[in-house]
């Protein structure tokens, strides 16, 4: 097998592709919340003391220092968070539990111990073989 092969067949792995994909879906999204955060949060969140966080910046010997760019930042940075959390990690989750409650139903014990003389019986017994207690 030539190099040119194997660098084809590593290519064309789907965790490759996926992972591209992830990161084309990702610069996209970053563009659409640093534009909800830019245009319409920093705004909102400005409205009670008037307050434009883009446009706030400090001076220091001549050194200006873009601090509402990083408050952007920042507020970009836990809005994705949240979307993160809430539409991604928690929907996960929530199957996650769902398999794993199927998975723990589907395996249920064909068995079950007789309280009374402690005999193996099958699982839907209504009376013991054994010492014909009723279950």
């Amino acid at each position: 097998m030539s190099v040119l092969d194997e660098f084809k067949d590593f290519i064309v792995k789907g965790n490759v592709v996926d992972l591209a994909v992830a990161v084309v879906i990702g610069v996209a999204f970053n563009a659409v919340v640093t534009a909800l955060v830019s245009d319409i949060i920093t705004p909102l969140i400005g409205i009670p003391g008037k307050l434009d966080f883009s446009a706030y910046t400090a001076t220091v010997n001549g050194s200006v220092f873009m601090i509402g760019s990083f408050v952007n930042a920042v507020i970009s940075f836990v809005t994705i968070a949240l979307v993160v959390f809430f539409l991604m990690v928690k929907p996960v989750q929530k199957m996650k539990k769902l398999s794993e409650r199927k998975e723990a139903a589907a395996v249920a014990p064909a068995t079950k111990t007789c309280p009374y003389c402690l005999s193996t019986i099958p699982a839907g017994a209504k009376r013991c073989a054994f010492c014909t207690s009723q279950l």
